[in-house]
């Protein structure tokens, strides 16, 4: 397999594991009834059945008949998933949540989620019961690879964040008082000259002290530091040694930068994109900024759920382009005079009712899956790449605001 289509199975399902985490987090417990184990792939299946079997019976203790119930009967479901395994589990371990939650009017549904090979390892055994299932392992398992320090400064602010994969996380930020370069009445020029450069250098340390305190307990895992301001100010930061050694020897770059607030932390990861290269925002970015160039040409890029649906069925699209905060599901209508249509609703809405646009005649049902399902079963019928794009930049932004986070960059122009 292609490194890009070993990538491209690898978003997707980190796409899958993040919907049943969305769908888990969302579920409740009457009592501590939910139960979640994380198995590694060196733990041998049978003490897990074993582990599991005494638990089940200590279950047996638990004063409350509905929680005991509860428990024994998601521990039971959970032997029956792991029947289903040989000596050891699969690469990178299981996780399997199981319960009764709470489905309103006093009733409960069982419910039970087997998750195999997820992203990372499971680094070990564990169990755990509570009121909600335990799913933080797991979301760390699935945050975008890469770690990068961001520092923007000039003699009035600074901000101080992460680049984690694909999101730009500012953290601390800082306002300083250093006085303009217009002196006030009264001082002598040199008097007031030396109060403003210990007010810069008091402001260099203090921002220097966020980033330490950010950054130094993070340094062995950081793949380094960018930082952005405009000139002299950065250079004179970073010349001045403020920075602790071992992040001094970290930073990638310095950057031109014109704004020093939280977005300038965006505009930074801009600015040091070739520091950057490898890293999945910058992919993301250079997607889209291919999409729109090609969509100012009215040529080669589709936009929106019926055009690129269109585009991949003739197997024009290159790459698939869909927001990572996409939630919506696809119906699928067909009226008695059997015309099939389509219509995209929020994944949290009930089906609305459909007329039929050929016929007017009220259209059935016929099925409701996930979009993103829908249109990816097709791409990999095409040999159509897959690229989830985050939307921690004003592009990413655009593609789920202004074309409903469905778009395409096509291999030819079709006039679809």
């Amino acid at each position: 397999m292609s490194s890009d289509a070993q990538e491209a199975n690898a978003d997707r399902r980190k796409y899958e594991f993040r919907k049943v985490i969305e769908e888990l987090k969302d579920f409740e417990g009457s009592g501590t009834q939910l139960v979640t184990i994380y198995i590694p792939e060196d733990r041998q299946i049978s003490d897990v059945v074993a582990h599991v079997t005494q638990e089940h019976s200590e279950a047996s203790n638990i004063k409350s008949k509905q929680t005991r119930t509860a428990v024994q009967d998601a521990l039971t479901s959970i032997k029956d998933r792991l029947r289903y395994y040989d000596t050891f589990p699969p690469e990178n371990g299981i996780v399997i949540f199981s319960g009764a939650i709470d489905a309103g009017g006093g009733q409960t549904d069982m419910v039970t989620r087997t998750l195999e090979s997820p992203p990372q390892p499971v680094e070990s055994f564990r169990y755990h019961c509570d009121s909600e299932f335990l799913t933080e392992p797991l979301e760390h398992m699935l945050e975008d690879s890469g770690l990068f320090g961001l520092i923007v400064l000039d003699r009035r602010e600074a901000n101080v964040g992460w680049l984690k994969g694909k999101r730009v996380v500012p953290v601390k930020s800082a306002s300083s008082l250093v006085p303009g370069k217009q002196r006030k009445g009264g001082q002598s020029a040199q008097r007031f000259a030396r109060l403003r450069l210990e007010a810069i250098d008091n402001f260099y340390q203090e921002v220097a002290g966020m980033a330490n305190d950010l950054f130094v307990d993070k340094r062995h895992e950081l793949d380094g530091i960018l930082v952005g301001g405009p000139s002299p100010t950065k250079d004179e930061f970073l010349d001045g040694d403020y920075l602790h050694h071992e992040l001094q020897d970290k930073v990638l770059g310095k950057f031109d930068v014109a704004y020093t607030d939280e977005s300038g932390l965006k505009d930074l990861v801009d600015a040091g994109q070739e520091a950057l290269a490898d890293q999945e925002i910058v992919q993301d970015k250079n997607d889209m900024e291919e999409f729109f160039e090609k969509l100012n040409t009215g040529q080669e890029a589709t936009y929106g759920f019926e055009q690129t649906r269109r585009n991949l069925i003739m197997g024009s699209v290159d790459r698939l382009l869909i927001s990572e905060d996409l939630r919506s599901d696809v119906v699928v209508y067909e009226c008695p005079n059997e015309h099939e249509e389509y219509e995209v609703v929020d994944a949290r809405h009930s089906t609305p009712d459909h007329e039929c646009s050929e016929c007017g005649e009220e259209a059935a049902v016929d099925e409701r899956e996930d979009v993103i399902e829908h249109l990816m079963a097709i791409a990999e019928q095409r040999g159509t790449e897959t690229r989830f794009i985050s939307t921690d930049f004003e592009k990413g932004e655009q593609l789920l605001d202004a074309f409903g986070g469905i778009a395409g960059i096509l291999r030819y122009s079709t006039g679809v």
